[in-house]
């Protein structure tokens, strides 16, 4: 679709109609991501935003393995690392009564912990890290743009009307406050947890809103003696003796280590109410060290939520990120399930306006990702109420009068029979922390479901996990799950089969016994005018196998394919030969791609 401008009385709105072939309102991870995404398929994006510019505080910032493989696969890796904290420096939990005081617990968290470390290196190419939100976007955003994508800050939605052929969207301009229609193919409704675009099209959303209020502090402070030598992206600070309430609050590292954020839950509705002076005031109580220089640089009220959409699409309009579930940061899922929702929506969707499938490919979007921001959702506020169970194990009763809290603390400490109870008592609620700072599984094991179009079944039963889906990572090659990561050898380099898989193409990896399969990929990407890579991997193969991870890994024989997707989730899996490998390929893609 052209982005000539045409008359607004065809339109029947006043001024000129522009046209795009996807208007993306909202520029956060969600938003941002997807206009990139789409932007490498050389699609007309518009990006539409309230916004002056990025976001103006850190936010989101946990950025784990899954969304490092997506970011690596667009190209923007290399960026992202180079303004992260790496993930050596994200390796504990800290749990404290101030920084500078007693260290009542510690956890590994982010696959810090020396006895699952072989788990994230072997599961992925590159190890998470901690990336806030205002150094993200403007990476996500700057690329965007110079693949062509049109960027519009300052720029309200308003309203939109669907029909069979496209969307029509009202807009504010914000500096002039003129009324701007644009005329779009689809909409991305991207615009957060008060997403303007999901009500406009009545997407049904379940769960509790506003379930009570928080209070983000921005602040520099140096606090390297206290934290360098046991570095981590949050200290949880818990002060049974305060005379004015139980103090109860999350301290997380923006830059290392003078840089922080501290997320307040304790101080009920006087969060939203919060000064600088008295932000500063808690501040240092959190510390206890007035000694140290502290500034406060900004404040940011929230709430806490627990909302899922249950579906994702109506029409031409499809929303993705915290319009669709909102939680309590908790796993820090946040980022990474919008960017992910990105991944699996932005191919689809340019295969429809390109041609190359039908429109009930998009179907297959809510199908496979409402399940998972239900997960997520779910996981996340769970994780929150589980912070009670702490408290309970400490014995502390927040309600309490002060003298009476810290007798109950100071049980903690007693070598007595009653202490010894609740020490044991506080490491087993300290050890259950792990689903929270370190649940691998959460993060890597996403299988989407057999009810999507997109993936074809291969016959076998369902993939049961040997260990904690949660918290472990295990690697599968059945339909629906992520493509397993292997270290695979090309010609005087070594890759990850994840780097073989390029986001706008399918990816047919087969064997040694294989070469009919690649030969079938050849002819049907001909056929079908799409693009597909085919690779045989193994010893004398053009992609060689030295460790023999792929060949463990791919749950296939010497004779069978895995057929991959762009987004890096199988479509099919046949463990040996076809009778007719062109057919068979036929088949499946004509089912995957709606082109039956």
């Amino acid at each position: 679709m052209d982005s000539s401008q045409t008359t607004g009385e065809a339109a029947g709105t006043a001024g000129a109609v522009q046209r795009t072939d996807v208007l993306v309102v909202g520029s956060g991870p969600a938003g941002a991501s997807a206009a990139l995404m789409l932007a490498r398929y050389g699609l007309d994006v518009t990006v539409v935003t309230r916004s002056n510019w990025v976001a103006d505080s850190p936010r989101a910032h946990i950025t784990n393995q899954r969304t490092m493989e997506v970011l690596r696969s667009i190209g923007v890796e290399d960026a992202c690392r180079s303004v992260a904290t790496p993930a050596e420096l994200m390796a504990n939990q800290i749990l404290c009564t101030t920084i500078a005081g007693e260290e009542i617990a510690r956890t590994w968290s982010w696959g810090g912990d020396p006895a699952l470390r072989g788990d994230y290196l072997t599961a992925s190419p590159g190890p998470g890290c901690d990336l806030p939100q205002d150094r993200l976007e403007p990476i996500l955003l700057g690329e965007a743009a110079r693949l062509g994508a049109h960027l519009r800050f300052r720029t309200r939605f308003d309203r939109l009307e669907q029909d069979d052929e496209g969307v029509t969207v009202h807009l504010t301009n914000l500096l002039t406050g003129g009324p701007e229609t644009i005329r779009a193919a689809y909409v991305l409704g991207a615009d957060g947890g008060q997403s303007a675009v999901a009500e406009a099209v009545g997407l049904p959303l379940r769960g509790q809103a506003g379930m009570a209020g928080a209070m983000n502090v921005r602040f520099t402070a140096d606090l390297s003696r206290y934290v360098a030598h046991r570095p981590g992206s949050l200290y949880a600070v818990i002060q049974p003796d305060r005379v004015d309430g139980m103090g109860h609050a999350m301290i997380r590292m923006v830059r290392p280590w003078n840089d922080w954020v501290v997320a307040f839950v304790h101080l009920g509705e006087r969060n939203a109410r919060l000064t600088k002076e008295e932000a500063e005031y808690e501040m240092r109580q959190l510390i206890g060290d007035d000694s140290i220089d502290v500034e406060v640089t900004g404040l940011y009220p929230w709430r806490i939520n627990h909302v899922v959409a249950e579906r994702y699409s109506e029409g031409r309009v499809l929303c993705l990120g915290d319009a669709v579930h909102r939680h309590p940061p908790m796993n820090g899922l946040g980022a990474n399930t919008c960017i992910q929702d990105a991944f699996n929506l932005s191919w689809k969707l340019a295969y429809v306006l390109k041609g190359l499938a039908g429109p009930g490919l998009l179907d297959s979007y809510s199908v496979e990702r409402q399940p998972i921001g239900r997960q997520i959702v779910d996981r996340a506020v769970k994780s929150w109420i589980d912070e009670k169970e702490l408290l309970d194990a400490l014995g502390l009763d927040p309600q309490a009068p002060a003298p009476e809290r810290h007798e109950q603390f100071s049980l903690l400490t007693a070598p007595t029979e009653e202490g010894e109870a609740r020490r044991a008592a506080t490491r087993r609620a300290n050890d259950r922390k792990a689903y929270v700072y370190h649940a691998g599984g959460v993060e890597m094991n996403q299988i989407y479901t057999p009810e999507s179009a997109a993936v074809v079944a291969d016959g076998q039963p369902p993939f049961e996990f040997r260990r904690d889906p949660e918290l472990y990572i295990e690697q599968t090659s059945h339909p629906g799950a992520r493509m397993p990561h292997a270290w695979v050898s090309l010609p005087g380099r070594n890759v990850s089969t994840l780097d073989l898989v390029q986001p706008e193409a399918f990816t047919l990896f087969a064997r040694e016994r294989g070469a009919e399969w690649v030969a079938a990929a050849e002819e049907i990407a001909l056929e079908l005018g799409i693009e597909i890579h085919a690779y045989r991997i193994g010893l004398g193969c053009d992609v060689t196998d030295p460790h023999g991870d792929f060949g463990r890994l791919c749950g296939i024989e010497e004779t069978g394919c895995l057929l991959v997707r762009p987004d890096q989730h199988i479509a099919w899996r046949q463990s040996v030969m076809a009778a007719d490998p062109t057919a068979e390929l036929r088949r499946v893609l004509g089912a995957v791609l709606d082109r039956g």
